[in-house]
C-alpha cells in the first residue's frame, strides 16, 4: 500500500487501480444504486462487489442513503468527491476507444446529452491555452521522500 506515499497517482492507484472499484464507479456514473443492480451489470462475485462497494464508501467516494423509492433498501450514490472521478472516466474511456478496439470495431460511446454528439477528446491545456504535452511537464518531488512521482 501506498497510504503514506507523498506520490498522488500511487494513492488514487492504491483506492481506484481495481478493475471492479473502476467499474462500481462508472456504473454509479450510469445511474446504478442498488448492490443487486450492480451485482447484475457486473457479473462480480457477492463478496467482492461487497468489499468494493464498502472500501469505496470508507472513502467518501460513494455513500450509503435510504431507498429514493422509500422501500427498506439502501442506494449507494457518488459523493461530490465520487463525481470529481468523471473526468477519469472519461479519459479512461477515451484512451480506451483509440487503442483497444479494431478500426470500425463497434463500442459504447458517451454521448452529450444536450448535442446528442459524442464527448469531445479531453486534453489538458496550459496555461496559455495551448493543449499541454506530457514532454512539457514535470513533478516536483518532495526532497526526503521516497516512492515515486
Amino acid at each position: 500500500m501506498h497510504a503514506n506515499s507523498p506520490c498522488p497517482v500511487a494513492r488514487s492507484a492504491d483506492l481506484l487501480g481495481d478493475r471492479w472499484a473502476l467499474l462500481v464507479i462508472r456504473d454509479a456514473f450510469d445511474g446504478i444504486t442498488r448492490f443487486s443492480d450492480f451485482q447484475r451489470s457486473l457479473g462480480a462475485a457477492r463478496n467482492i462487489l461487497s468489499d468494493r462497494l464498502r472500501r469505496l464508501a470508507d472513502a467518501g467516494i460513494l455513500q450509503l442513503q435510504p431507498a429514493s423509492d422509500g422501500s427498506a433498501y439502501q442506494e449507494y450514490v457518488l459523493t461530490a468527491a465520487g463525481l470529481e472521478l468523471f473526468p477519469l472516466l472519461v479519459a479512461l474511456r477515451q484512451w480506451g476507444e483509440r487503442h483497444c478496439f479494431e478500426a470500425g470495431e463497434p463500442h459504447s460511446q458517451l454521448i452529450e446529452s444536450g448535442t446528442r454528439r459524442p464527448v469531445p477528446y479531453m486534453q489538458p491545456h496550459g496555461r496559455n491555452g495551448e493543449p499541454l504535452q506530457a514532454t512539457h511537464t514535470h513533478v516536483r518531488k518532495l526532497k526526503d521522500a521516497g516512492g515515486g512521482a
